[in-house]
């Protein structure tokens, strides 16, 4: 008798702590949202109006594909076979999953042409990022089955990187003479690829793949502070740690801001599929070690590394924010104790963002002060189209988790 009532008051205390998660995630939804919830859809207009105009000004050229500004002004355009070929044509859907405006459509669907053919492409980790991005919406926003067997074939041409022995995806191929099988933090976000993939075809492998990836990337890619390592490197036969690094980052021990960014989103997206606790545990982690952090601008857009050894005269990245903004509020559906200060987090960024130092003037472009590689000297102070397309994610998830219910 006495179990049954210790069993019932626990059952009362976890409901209890359930509902009141629940009560804080709506009130801090309805504080953003008689704030920020007009005024968003006051700007998501506006950047539909935005790009609608802009593709008068950026002829449709199979070869050229918008990836980002440079310091004269002028555009700098990639070909399908760039990890970023997918993002203007997932802006248009994401503007057109928005407005339905079929000009913007049409546009998608033949910017998203030329990258069709990467589907086949299995020397690169980065489908989810061409793929899934491009396709992956168009399918979200047409049901059109074709879409959705691309997709499967880019998850199976992808699952050929994997390497049991490891328990991950190879990211790379190149510079052998520096690692034998690098892992990077950015591959966390091309297993929503792969989780569905195996929603799609009812195919485990999809997942299983993803989900061992996420555990080895759990496992060796953060330190005791949660931040992350760039790269892994992986003895392929033996599956053991070589080295931790960067190639991105400032040193092999700072912390790499879009790295940060991209475990943050990696792992919530990683929790949506799985429901794994280690992984939305270890989103709350990156979060809190993003937005706490010391080195983290009052305005909340990053610098380029949180460890760059000259703070405060160092480069922000806008895409580290962007891409942090649109993990939180996924997480704050998640994890509806800690929901409100993600979206006053996320609120701040998008907010921020709409300064002007932080527009862009150089069509289609939105966003400006987003950084590619200041190690490799390339894409410094600039618009940047992933930028863009993570931006306009946000934008929406803060429109539907603020909006008053009809």
């Amino acid at each position: 008798m006495k179990s049954k009532q210790n069993f019932r008051n626990k059952y009362l205390v976890y409901s209890l702590g359930i509902f009141s998660s629940i009560v804080l995630f709506f009130i801090a939804s309805r504080i953003v949202s008689t704030r920020d919830s007009q005024h968003n859809q006051n700007r998501l207009d506006f950047l539909t109006e935005k790009a609608i105009q802009d593709l008068n000004k950026i002829p449709f050229d199979s070869a050229k594909i918008p990836r980002s500004g440079l310091a004269s002004g002028s555009i700098k355009f990639t070909n399908s076979k760039s990890w970023t070929s997918g993002f203007y044509a997932g802006t248009l859907w994401q503007l057109y999953s928005y407005s339905k405006n079929n000009t913007l459509k049409k546009a998608a669907i033949q910017w998203q042409s030329p990258i069709q053919k990467e589907q086949f492409d299995s020397t690169t980790h980065d489908l989810g990022f061409k793929i899934f991005c491009s396709f992956g919406n168009a399918y979200r926003n047409t049901k059109n089955q074709a879409y959705k067997e691309i997709c499967i074939t880019a998850a199976k041409s992808l699952s050929k990187r994997f390497n049991p022995k490891v328990g991950a995806i190879r990211s790379w191929d190149h510079h052998t003479e520096l690692w034998q099988f690098p892992v990077i933090i950015d591959n966390m976000m091309n297993l929503e690829l792969l989780f569905e993939a195996s929603k799609y075809t009812g195919d485990s492998s999809f997942y299983k793949i993803a989900n061992q990836h996420a555990q080895t990337t759990l496992k060796n890619h953060f330190r005791k502070n949660n931040s992350s390592y760039h790269v892994v490197d992986y003895n392929p036969t033996t599956g053991a740690v070589i080295q931790k690094m960067t190639h991105q980052g400032a040193s092999n021990v700072s912390s790499w801001s879009r790295g940060q960014a991209w475990g943050l989103y990696g792992f919530t997206v990683a929790y949506r599929y799985t429901k794994n606790d280690a992984y939305l545990a270890q989103a709350k982690k990156i979060a809190n070690f993003i937005f706490t952090n010391p080195n983290l601008p009052d305005d909340f857009i990053p610098y380029w590394d949180f460890d760059a050894p000259n703070i405060p005269n160092e480069p922000r990245d806008v895409s580290a924010a962007t891409i942090a903004a649109s993990g939180l509020l996924e997480l704050a559906q998640y994890d509806h104790t800690n929901s409100p200060k993600y979206l006053m987090w996320a609120s701040k960024i998008l907010s921020t963002l709409e300064e002007p130092d932080y527009q862009s003037n150089t069509p289609p472009f939105i966003l400006n002060q987003s950084v590619g590689s200041v190690p490799g000297n390339f894409e410094v102070n600039v618009p940047i189209i992933y930028a863009d397309y993570y931006y306009i994610e946000a934008l929406q998830r803060m429109k539907e988790l603020t909006q008053a219910p009809e």
